[in-house]
């Protein structure tokens, strides 16, 4: 198209290709403003950050919109790929060659946040659910100077979902897919103990080693010795202690034995029934043998997760949102933090765009 001499050209949209496009912006820029949004504190943050570092004038609401656009699409995009791995699964299509080796960790866990809408209970807190995926391949050890042995995770995979352990599941083999699930020779699930993930990994990955989490075993301990023993540090401090000394050197049949008459006799609201829970986990908390084998026995990756991708962004102070926007920064948050946002979030959403434009 020739445009010397050319004053003004109508239609603009048309000309620039965004005629097909929302918001009347290029989708470069979309991403750029969705990458902002997901990377600061608050909407009101990124559009302070987008004015300074981009020069670009646009007001929180809209970058929120631009944000929801961007993220449904690669929220989108995942649902079909968490089904298209479940479906797999379920036709018996997924193979497991001979030769495999190393380890596959799977950390899972849920945190509550805050949203618009009330549940049949009068509640606003929905849980959100995460996955970290990495293997023992993506792990550097080092002795530090005190000749104590370090680890450091240096890549890693998030997959996150707003809803139903159901749903979650689909995302979470999907993820452990793409980080090689079937090449690895054994996997191992760590997490709190929590029924919705011990359903899971009984459905999805049969062949893992559940473990639970040792430290949060030993807060659940704890919790428990402060009603038993009414607050007083002098009988619960040393009694946890010893019950905790005793699992970590895998004598929870001992500690049971010790339990059992506890075992009807929860205390008033103790959040707590530890005999239940130790029971519930009784083939996740074998400590002696995942160590010998090398194996993690702390879920503190995951914690460290939740934190990154949920509070920090989505858990500040006053915070409440409606769940397709939870969705959408959860998303690409997880996208950002896994260092997969060119290939997960820039590429799909180019080709999204490029049909509508």
């Amino acid at each position: 198209m020739k445009l010397e001499g050319v004053k003004s050209i109508v239609p603009l949209d048309r000309y620039l290709g965004l005629a097909g496009l929302p918001f009347k912006i290029t989708p470069t820029a979309m991403l750029k403003i969705a990458y902002w949004a997901q990377n600061q504190l608050s909407f009101q943050r990124a559009e302070d950050a987008i004015n300074e570092v981009l020069h670009i004038k646009i007001n929180d609401d809209t970058i929120r919109e631009v944000t929801d656009y961007v993220g449904k699409v690669v929220f989108a995009r995942d649902c079909q790929r968490a089904n298209e791995a479940y479906t797999m699964l379920n036709s018996g299509n997924l193979s497991f060659p001979k030769d495999r080796e190393g380890i596959l960790y799977i950390q899972t866990d849920g945190a509550a946040l805050n949203t618009r809408l009330k549940d049949e209970v009068g509640s606003t807190w929905r849980e959100n659910k995460l996955c970290e995926v990495f293997s023992s391949k993506d792990i550097h050890y080092w002795t530090d100077k005190k000749g104590k042995r370090q680890h450091q995770i240096i890549k890693k995979e998030y997959i996150t979902y707003l809803g139903s352990a159901s749903e979650f599941k689909k995302h979470l083999l999907a993820c452990a897919l793409r980080c090689g699930y079937n090449l690895y020779k054994n996997t191992v699930i760590l997490s709190d103990g929590a029924s919705w993930i011990r359903n899971i990994a009984m459905e999805i990955f049969p062949d893992a080693q559940h473990i639970l989490d040792y430290f949060h075993l030993c807060e659940n301990v704890n919790t428990y010795a402060k009603f038993i023993f009414k607050m007083d540090e002098d009988k619960y401090i040393p009694w946890a202690k010893d019950i905790c000394d005793k699992l970590k050197k895998s004598e929870y049949h001992q500690v049971l034995k010790e339990l059992a008459p506890f075992k009807d006799k929860i205390p008033n609201n103790c959040p707590v029934n530890l005999f239940g829970y130790i029971t519930n986990n009784i083939d996740n908390i074998n400590y002696v043998e995942y160590e010998q084998k090398g194996y993690f026995i702390g879920s503190g990756a995951i914690e460290s997760g939740n934190k990154l991708i949920l509070q920090d962004r989505l858990k500040r102070s006053g915070m409440r949102w409606n769940e397709i926007t939870a969705q959408s920064i959860l998303s690409l948050k997880s996208k950002a933090e896994s260092n997969l946002w060119v290939t997960d979030v820039e590429v799909p959403f180019l080709l999204h765009c490029s049909k509508l434009s």
